[in-house]
């Protein structure tokens, strides 16, 4: 049995970082759009009311209109000029996404790269209709050749708390398996074995890669106020970036608020 007193906590030695999230591969929005109409007139033989609605040449190209508040989505060129059509793909997709026949986004994805914890990424892997892949920690060795542990910021515990007592016991637990995994590796274990005592707070890097409507159903779920705060720590900022990156596709979606360490 390991003491507690056999390696002190020092938390400025251990490395904590902030969760993050970094999309590797999005669509245009506008694009998408279109492509997905042309997907979803198959099934009716309709291509012939495609209808790109009005082009802007200060737009490069892209569709300019105003929304159902009248606001330009646009840019500012646009304003009073009388861009006012909206593209017919933006008009079909949202009839579809509030029939509910959203087999026709399934013919997208999105990848998006999570920095979390262990945690986490266990939840994130029970949405099993989307590849993933994830740093080992059987094949990673954390220790030497300049690597290291690093944890997950616990949001629910900021360091600067009134009263952080929680916030010690959490570093004293970080510290002392640091401790234990460095130790088991420098008495001969192997990788894959001294990480049976690394904690859920370790850092752990995941490429997701998932279609538009399974990317639907994890935000409807992992946004919700009755999803863990760290999951909801990284996919709602990833959900209010996606509603700007693509227009309609993620805007019935309801956010909640998380807290912060600042």
């Amino acid at each position: 049995m390991v003491h507690q007193e056999a390696w002190p906590v020092d938390a400025r030695a251990m490395k904590i970082i902030e969760p993050s999230y970094e999309i590797l591969q999005c669509p245009d929005g506008e694009q998408c759009l279109a492509f997905l109409e042309r997907c979803a007139r198959t099934c009716y033989k309709s291509e012939d009311k495609i209808d790109p609605g009005q082009v802007c040449d200060a737009c490069e190209g892209k569709p300019a209109w105003k929304d159902e508040a009248g606001q330009w989505i646009s840019c500012i060129a646009c304003q009073g000029a009388g861009w006012l059509k909206e593209p017919s793909s933006h008009k079909l997709i949202r009839h579809v996404l509030e029939r509910g026949h959203e087999s026709v986004i399934e013919h997208m994805s999105i990848t998006v790269k999570f920095i979390i914890d262990r945690g986490v990424s266990h939840e994130l892997v029970r949405h099993r209709l989307c590849a993933f892949s994830q740093e080992s920690t059987r094949y990673c060795n954390y220790g030497g050749d300049g690597k290291e542990l690093t944890f997950i910021e616990p949001c629910f515990w900021p360091y600067n708390a009134p009263d952080n007592r929680l916030r010690l016991v959490w570093e004293r637990a970080m510290a002392e398996a640091e401790g234990n995994y460095l130790e088991l590796l420098r008495l001969g274990a192997k990788p894959e074995e001294a990480r049976s005592v690394l904690p859920n707070s370790l850092k752990t890097e995941i490429v997701t890669t998932a279609n538009l409507r399974q990317w639907r159903t994890m935000f409807r779920l992992r946004c919700s106020s009755r999803a863990h705060v760290q999951m909801r720590q990284v996919m709602q900022p990833l959900l209010r970036e996606l509603r700007v990156r693509i227009p309609i596709l993620f805007d019935d979606i309801c956010l909640t608020d998380v807290p912060t360490n600042t």
